[in-house]
């Protein structure tokens, strides 16, 4: 069972973990070997009895909130717009971007429309969905517009709305303090929107559930909907497996999935440039379809392509202090802060930001200077930071302009991560949620440390708020085990991992879907500690429950399936391992179509299984097709390409093309150091095949060099024990023996193998790797008897557990022969070869 492809994850293995809907992250995450976070732990599946239990936490919200001692109407009025929706005649008060070069004379109006025309905005456009977002809101319910940053999504659904429900009241809370009063007020409305405008801001505990939207919209005679629009980029963080920031938030995806979901694309179709030719009279939209090629209409009258611009060239045209505190402003973002930022945040993070930009080159502005530049508005739009009023932090609280963070999440790569101090920051402010979203990006990033703390932190704020068992609190306890077993804690993920699985089943049952992914977070832990067998028992139970559960190709089933086939490698069972492997492909391929990217993880993992029974050009094959499809996919650097690429290069060394391995081999290594710094687990992987390669190659001493810095950092970072602490000392063992080191050698064997027979048992793989590499260093010493020994148990075990065709059984054969010839025994040779 593998959870992710660093710490916690054999050598080059492969497997999502268990998912409710295609969520996560992925990292994927969580992530397969190099896979980005596909998915922390807990899945969440949407089931109508579970409903109950998230009520207890909506009734603590409203509990919460008049312990703070606020007043319900008064604390609503501050800080929401609640009016009848026929007049809101200004849709920048819900959220639309002013556009640019307002001019209150105008040009004269058109015909056509006049109504939706001022000064700050132009004449609406009506998009290709607006008939149906219209027929969508007259129905009630809960809609759901999804898109990027300037895409038109407020504006759609601020049109649509007015068409729709000119009469009902809408109810727009600015932050997510207010949000339970709001919920009181709009049940106490016959006729109500709620407004979510961004609604990531309004997500996780305290926000949102599935019982608050469906005791608004669940008929008995009045008419209410919930209309609220979310950014792309924090769409798929928490719904797409694949994407690296994602994090698992049950109850907020199933929340999010409840939703009747409309997309808005950023650039206009043919139809909706036919419509805007009709309001070009209005000279905003000409502008707008002049640059309708390269951007969107909403994306052209928010300026936001020279905002952008405005903010990168302040770095050399004397506003450097402000444009450090917007790159401060838009990786906190970036990170999973929604609410309001505020400023002393961003002061403190900004030096950092200079820094890296070269301050020591930089005329600074004042602080004072550059908050003034820093939030003017310009092009009679918006500002590059606005200030706003928060209830956590007053009148010091800003926005960013969402524009800027959609273009850094589009364009993200290992050299614009969000620095590891903004995440720390960022962690000291954040709530539950945000906790959670900053401990999925830490754990993307390799930074195992923050990412328990920042899981831990969840938990604790989830406990405290939610209660120790709530389904939430649960997932983000869950979460945390990924981190204990990444940082090498493995009987304390045991113990949670129990601890877990016990409650869930107590309060979800033996096969509610939570319930078997506890069950295999537990076969992991197993697993991890080399207990194969019952690691194998648990993973086959959670397997034929999900299967008669959710069905033999559901997603979780299949990955519970690619799960179980990489325990049997692990245990040496290749055969089985390779039917498991090949039967999880052809069906995802199947079920999500040749494309999808979870399909390449299938191809990683039947890849492992084909090298290790020895078939070296099946092999080959099919992690080459991973590797091109991740490169196609997420660019020549993403981590799950990388890693794709090390094990490319592994067996391309197996094939004897060196030359080209070690081309491939380096160029991982290059990207990893980079990427993650020298002692991250993935980046040591690279190192230690980068090792075998240069052994291979005839060159020991660099070989050795690169085993022993590997040796060192997992010893310190894992322990003695560890399988890979153990695989970078029989690595150095094999390079001293090769520079001529015979007793130091055949004493780090010993242990290895010692190491070995106890903790993964005296016939698997590994250990019967050491008998035959303990065999080879004794026989250069002339020590035959011991060495023919070793090589015996080598032979006859390998023959009975690989087969007689294995190439391990076969080196095996050479070297008892070898050591035969040695000693005269050519009769002996003879008959065993």
């Amino acid at each position: 069972m593998i959870w992710s492809g660093r710490t916690w994850t054999p050598p080059r293995m492969v497997a999502a973990a268990i998912t409710a809907a295609l969520a996560v992250a992925v990292p994927a995450v969580l992530a397969a070997a190099g896979v980005r976070l596909w998915w922390l732990l807990g899945t969440g599946v949407a089931v109508a009895a579970v409903g109950g239990v998230f009520a207890p936490g909506l009734a603590d919200s409203y509990r919460r909130a008049r312990e703070r001692g606020e007043d319900s109407g008064l604390a609503l009025a501050k800080d929401s717009l609640l009016r009848r929706v026929r007049d809101v005649t200004d849709p920048v008060h819900l959220g639309v971007h002013p556009a640019r070069h307002a001019n209150p004379q105008g040009t004269a109006a058109g015909p056509a429309d006049t109504a939706g025309s001022n000064h700050r905005v132009p004449p609406y456009v009506p998009r290709d969905i607006h008939e149906r977002l219209v027929e969508l809101l007259a129905g009630g319910g809960f809609v759901l517009l999804i898109g990027e940053s300037t895409a038109g999504k407020s504006r759609a659904a601020y049109e649509a709305m007015r068409a729709a429900l000119p009469d009902h009241t809408v109810i727009a809370p600015r932050s997510k303090s207010v949000l339970p009063d709001a919920i009181e007020r709009a049940a106490m409305l016959p006729r109500c929107v709620l407004w979510l405008d961004n609604a990531e801001r309004f997500l996780g505990p305290d926000g949102l559930t599935r019982t608050s939207a469906a005791r608004l919209t669940g008929g008995g005679g009045h008419h209410r909907v919930v209309l609220a629009t979310i950014r792309s980029a924090e769409m798929a963080r928490y719904t797409d497996i694949a994407h690296p920031d994602a994090a698992d938030e049950a109850e907020t995806r199933q929340v999010l999935e409840q939703a009747t979901q409309l997309r808005l694309r950023r650039q206009l179709t043919a139809a909706e440039r036919e419509r805007a030719l009709t309001r070009s009279w209005d000279q905003r939209i000409a502008d707008a379809l002049d640059h309708a090629d390269e951007y969107g209409l909403a994306e052209y009258l928010a300026a936001g392509p020279e905002l952008l611009n405005d903010w990168e060239n302040a770095w050399e045209a004397g506003h450097p202090r402000a444009a450090a505190l917007i790159a401060a402003a838009v990786d906190v973002r970036r990170a999973g802060l929604t609410r309001p930022l505020p400023r002393s945040l961003l002061e403190s993070l900004h030096d950092d930001y200079l820094a890296r930009h070269g301050s020591h080159r930089l005329g600074l502005e004042s602080l004072e200077e550059a908050w003034v530049w820093a939030i003017l508005p310009r092009r009679a739009t918006t500002a590059l930071i606005r200030p706003c009023a928060d209830p956590n932090n007053g009148p010091t609280a800003v926005e960013v302009f969402d524009y800027l963070v959609d273009v850094a999440q589009r364009d993200t790569t290992p050299d614009n991560r969000v620095p590891e101090q903004t995440l720390v920051s960022a962690l000291a402010v954040g709530d539950a949620t945000e906790a959670s979203q900053i401990g999925a990006i830490a754990y993307a990033y390799g930074h195992y440390e923050l990412a328990a703390r920042a899981f831990e932190n969840a938990h604790t704020m989830n406990g405290a708020s939610l209660g120790p068992e709530h389904p939430e609190t649960l997932t983000s306890r869950s979460n945390r085990i990924v981190m204990l077993g990444e940082l090498g804690r493995i009987e304390e993920a045991e113990a949670e991992a129990r601890a877990v699985l016990e409650v869930r089943t107590r309060i979800l049952g033996p096969e509610h879907p939570d319930t078997l992914a506890s069950r295999s977070i537990l076969a992991s832990a197993l697993q991890h500690r080399g207990d194969y067998a019952q690691a194998e028992a648990e993973g086959r139970a959670a397997l034929e429950a999900f299967t008669r559960v959710l069905g033999p190709d559901h997603v979780n089933t299949l990955t519970t399936r690619s799960n179980l086939a990489t325990v049997l490698h692990l245990q040496g069972r290749y055969e089985e391992a390779k039917t498991e492997g090949r039967a999880t492909l052809e069906a995802r391929i199947r079920v999500l179509g040749a494309d999808q990217t979870g399909i390449l993880i299938s191809r990683r993992n039947l890849g492992s299984a084909l090298e290790a029974m020895g078939r070296y050009e099946e092999a080959e094959a099919e992690l080459r097709v991973a590797l091109e499809g991740y490169a196609r996919a997420w660019g020549p650097e993403h981590p799950s390409t990388n890693a794709a690429r090390s094990q490319h290069a592994d067996v391309l060394v197996s094939l004897g093309r060196l030359e080209e391995a070690e081309t491939q081999a380096r160029a991982a290594l290059d990207i990893q150091t980079r990427a993650l710094g020298l002692d991250d687990a993935d980046n040591l992987e690279s190192r230690s095949d980068l090792g075998i390669l240069l052994r291979r190659l005839g060159r020991y001493e660099e070989a050795e060099a690169e085993h022993a810095a590997v040796l060192e950092f997992r010893s310190r970072l894992l322990g003695p024990d560890h399988t890979l602490t153990l695989s970078s000392r029989n690595n150095r063992a094999v390079a001293l023996s090769g520079m001529g080191r015979f007793e130091e050698a055949v004493a780090e064997h010993r242990h290895v193998l010692e190491a070995r027979s106890r903790l993964q048992g005296p016939d698997h793989p590994e250990t019967l790797r050491s008998h035959a590499n303990l065999a080879v260093s004794l026989g250069e010493m002339d020590l035959f008897e011991e060495a023919e020994t070793q090589a015996r148990i080598a032979l006859e075990s390998r023959t009975r557990v690989l087969g007689t065709a294995h190439p391990d059984t076969a080196a095996s054969r050479d070297t008892l022969t070898g050591l035969l010839r040695d000693q005269g025994r050519h009769q002996e040779a003879d008959r065993v070869d």
